[in-house]
Parts: structure tokens; sequence; C-alpha cells
């Protein structure tokens, strides 16, 4: 099969899946917005329910096909050697990534916070660029100021809004290893700190929007990319980040990726272009059930492994996150390799 055969699906597909990516995405901005409204002050226990929920859900499951979407994206089957690939990257990096954290649990976090923007952004430049079809990113400089943009908000604005709930969670991850790790983490959440960050990533996000204004040609495409990312900075600025993320990540972030995944692969795109998105999903599922299963287990293994044993909610969160991080590693990897794929970058 020549290499440069890329599947792309037609325009139809293209603007039902946005339509399922945006709604997706205003979902979690409403519940979450909501949740806060009603309720003076939600328990912890109610706000870890998405994070646990997507496990199963979305969580683990939106990158347990990545065996299968680069050789769909070039019309090949995917073979063995494909899977063994994919298998051996995962081995590799994801394991080696968890080493470090067993040595040094602190750089491993901040490395797991860099890393999260980054992939999180790759999966809004695609949705701008591909689904939505923007056409004010035109060049590399561009998306990758977007990418940086989208991807920070959810890790920055945390920080800068809920910095003792964020030290919460920092310190719980962090001390699953090492229960004296945490105070050196201590000088993130220093309030002239904290402040420097945030004016760093305000004039990123002003850059980014004055930008995209002057070279967007269509005001509509350009008006929802700022309706997308103001939201998703009052969302983080109101919404407890235990509970934000956890929305974020199973209907923002997953929900997009699982959309990608089920483009490249015919028979999925087929059944969204004729509106069948139930049929698109059980399929998803089917693909992804064995490694996503192979993944649930990887987490029961790890909080048998991690020096201090998980014993309540937050502390089996932290180990799931921990191994999120593991398998975020990798599949950044492929979803890199997805983008050269699609010419995301060749701008």
């Amino acid at each position: 099969m020549d290499r440069e055969i890329v599947v792309t699906p037609a325009s139809e597909t293209r603007a039902r899946a946005a339509t399922l990516a945006l709604v997706t995405a205003a979902a979690a901005v409403v519940v979450g917005l909501t949740l806060v409204t009603v309720f003076e002050s939600l328990p912890l226990s109610v706000q870890f329910v998405p994070l646990v929920a997507s496990v199963l859900l979305v969580g683990l499951p939106h990158g347990a096909v990545d065996h299968l979407v680069i050789p769909r994206t070039r019309g090949e089957p995917a073979t063995l050697r494909w899977i063994a690939a994919i298998g051996l990257l995962y081995l590799v990096l994801g394991g080696a990534y968890l080493v470090l954290w067993f040595l040094e649990p602190t750089a491993a976090f901040v490395g797991f916070l860099f890393l999260t923007v980054v992939h999180w952004g790759q999966g809004d430049v695609y949705a701008l660029v591909e689904l939505v079809g923007v056409d004010h990113l035109r060049t590399r400089f561009d998306r990758l100021l977007a990418l940086f943009v989208r991807g920070g908000t959810p890790i920055v604005v945390p920080l800068v809004a809920f910095p003792d709930q964020y030290a919460f969670v920092a310190g719980t991850i962090v001390g699953a290893f090492d229960s004296d790790a945490a105070p050196a983490l201590a000088a993130a959440f220093d309030p002239m700190v904290r402040g420097a960050i945030g004016a760093v990533f305000v004039t990123l996000v002003i850059a980014s929007l004055v930008r995209g204004f002057r070279r967007a040609d269509s005001i509509r495409s350009w008006l929802i990319d700022v309706t997308e990312l103001g939201s998703l900075v009052v969302f983080f600025a109101s919404v407890p980040p235990i509970l934000a993320i956890g929305l974020y990540f199973s209907l923002w972030h997953s929900v997009r990726h699982v959309l990608r995944a089920m483009l490249v692969d015919d028979r999925a795109s087929a059944a969204i272009e004729r509106g069948d998105v139930r049929a698109a999903s059980v399929r998803f599922a089917r693909d992804a059930a064995p490694l996503t299963a192979g993944a649930v287990v990887i987490v029961a293994g790890l909080a048998l492994l991690v020096p201090r044993t998980p014993t309540t909610v937050p502390e089996g969160v932290a180990v799931y996150l921990v191994t999120l991080a593991a398998l975020t590693l990798p599949h950044a990897v492929v979803v890199s390799a997805l983008d050269r794929e699609q010419r995301l970058w060749s701008v």
C-alpha cells in the first residue's frame, strides 16, 4: 500500500463529528458551572465521580485503540507487526516513566503537567483545524500557540484560582511514592510564582486571540475558537479542579480523540455519516475493550506496588492518574504520529 494514501473523512462526516465534539464540550461546562451554582460546597466524594467514571467510560478507552489508528489512517490492516510495535512503544516509554515515578516522583509530576499541556493541546488543535475547520491557524506557529493556550488552560487556570486544592492533589499523587517529596512543590503555590505564571499565560492567550482575529477569513470559525477558550477559562476558574478535570477529561478531551479514532475507521465513520452514533460507539467500545481491561489491571497492579498503599478515594485516584501519566507518554507519541500522517502540522 502506498504510504501517501491517507484516509480522510467526508466533510459531512466531519461536520457531524464537530457537532458531537462541541455539544459534549458544552455539556461539560454547563454541568460543572451548574453544580457550583446550585451547591455552595461540593463534597470531594462527588467531585471525584467524573474521574472515577472515566476509568471505564472514555478515560482509559480513548487511548486503547492506538494500535489501530495509524494503519487505519493509511488504509492498511492492523497487522501483528503494528500491534507489536505499539505494544513495545508502550512497554518502553510507559515503563520508563513509571520507574521515574518511583525514583523521582516530584520530577515525574512536573513532567506529567507539561505532557498534559502538550497532549491536550494536540487534541484541541486537531478539533479546531480538522473538525471545526478554522482558517486562522495557518502556520505552525499559530497552531503551536493554540496548542499551549488550549492545553495550558486546564493546568494553569486552576493553579491560579484554586491553589489549595491543586496542592492537595499534587501532594496526594507525589505522596503515594514519597511522603517527604510533596514540600518540594511548595514554591509553585507561592502567590508571586502563581501570579507570574498567570501573567505569562494571559499574555499567550491574548496573543493567540489577536493573531487569530487578524488572520481569520471567517469570523464565525474564529468566534467558535474564542467561545470555547473563554468557556474553558471561566470553567476552570469557577469549578473546583478535581471536578473540572474529571468533566473536561471525560467529555471534552477524550470524546474528541474517540471521534478522531472513529473517523479513520471506515465502518465507524460511515455510521457517523448516516447519523448512527450508537453503532460507531459500539464498534469503538469493542475495539478498545481488550486494552482498556489491560490498563485496569495496570492500575490495580500499581496500587499494590506503590510504597503507600491507597486506602482512600483520593489516594486511589492518585494511583489512577499516575497510570494515566505512564500511558499518556506513549499515547502522545502515537497522536503525534497521527498528526504527521494527517499532515496537521504541514503548513
